[in-house]
């Protein structure tokens, strides 16, 4: 296990070896606050984009689920007759230039795993950009009416209309403390400052505001080798496989595919971790399951017998009415819609 993995453990299940850093949490928790009152009241300055954006976000470390709520956002958006484009920092790569115009064919060494990943499940276009300002301006440039910010709940120099928070329902926030005694980037107050909180999975711990469940549900298998997808059920492999997740929360991909009937050896990996020939180095010779955030870094040398699980988010009916009703109340302010 990684230095960053037991941290995250510590940090969700209140070890006490955490707790000589309660100091640094009060330190950094006050310093967000005062950084983001300065964006309030704009002693520094917001870039707005002359189009509605929605920023999907979260409080804490770890994997979430934000992802799969992007790509079923541009998905809805479009049914509605808008043109979305998705803005993000394009965290794990590292390109020559920016901003970066992310297609399918991206090296994920320079876009990040997570912007090829939504290319490829929404052919929606995504600009990768650690200044977010200036990639939402090649988004617009392209005409794109609506942007979706992956991620970018705490880069307020960004405008943006709505926010929406993921929470994930099975670690909640944690102990409560902010970096470094704990796994939020902000106060719990912060959540009943935004227009939405979506809870990913069964809520198993409280929190200080209602939220709007959210589940990611197993969608189809797809091999590797040709991308030919098939049906969740029967398994198109013979259990047991090798599973590997470099994803925030492994153990939420694992648990997914116990609950498919697919066991075998379940292989945690940091998030963002880089993939090469030893990642797939097993005890024995079996199929590899892995995340479609993952797939991407290993699309080249990954063993002939791998498969990829894909997932979509479900919403609620609710949780679209209520967002087409925010997104009509936009319009009617000045922003044109699709």
């Amino acid at each position: 296990m990684s230095v960053e993995q037991r941290w995250l453990k510590a940090a969700y299940h209140g070890s006490r070896w955490l707790t000589p850093l309660y100091p640094l949490g009060f330190l950094y928790r006050y310093l967000m606050m005062w950084r983001n009152t300065r964006y309030h009241t704009g002693k520094k300055p917001v870039f707005k984009a002359g189009v509605p954006v929605i920023v999907v976000g979260n409080i804490t470390l770890g994997g979430t689920g934000k992802s799969p709520l992007v790509a079923w956002l541009v998905n809805w958006l479009r049914t509605q007759g808008w043109s979305p484009g998705i803005i993000t920092r394009g965290y794990g790569g590292k390109a020559s230039h920016y901003p970066l115009e992310v297609t399918a064919l991206t090296d994920p060494a320079q876009s990040g795993d997570e912007p090829l990943m939504l290319v490829q499940q929404t052919s929606c276009p995504v600009v990768a950009d650690p200044h977010r300002a200036r990639g939402v301006k090649t988004l617009v440039d392209k005409g794109c009416d609506i942007i979706v910010s992956d991620d970018g709940l705490q880069h307020l120099a960004l405008g943006r209309d709505i926010e929406l928070v993921v929470i994930d329902g099975a670690r909640g926030l944690g102990n409560g403390w902010c970096l470094p005694a704990g796994p939020l980037r902000e106060s719990p107050s912060r959540l009943a400052q935004v227009d939405a909180v979506i809870i990913n999975g069964e809520q198993c711990c409280p929190l200080p505001v209602e939220g709007i469940a959210m589940q990611l549900a197993p969608l189809s298998w797809r091999r590797m080798r040709d991308g030919q997808r098939v049906p969740i059920t029967p398994l198109p492999f013979v259990p047991p496989v090798n599973a590997v997740a470099g994803i925030g929360h492994p153990e939420r991909f694992f648990n997914t595919l116990r609950s498919l009937g697919v066991d075998g050896e379940m292989r945690p990996l940091a998030d963002h971790q880089r993939f090469d020939d030893q990642t797939f180095r097993f005890s024995h010779q079996r199929p590899v399951v892995m995340t479609a955030k993952d797939a991407v870094k290993c699309q080249a040398f990954a063993p002939p017998d791998s498969w990829v699980l894909e997932v979509e988010a479900l919403l609620p009916p609710e949780f679209e009415h209520w967002l087409a009703a925010k997104l009509s109340a936009l319009s009617k302010k000045g922003y044109t819609d699709g």
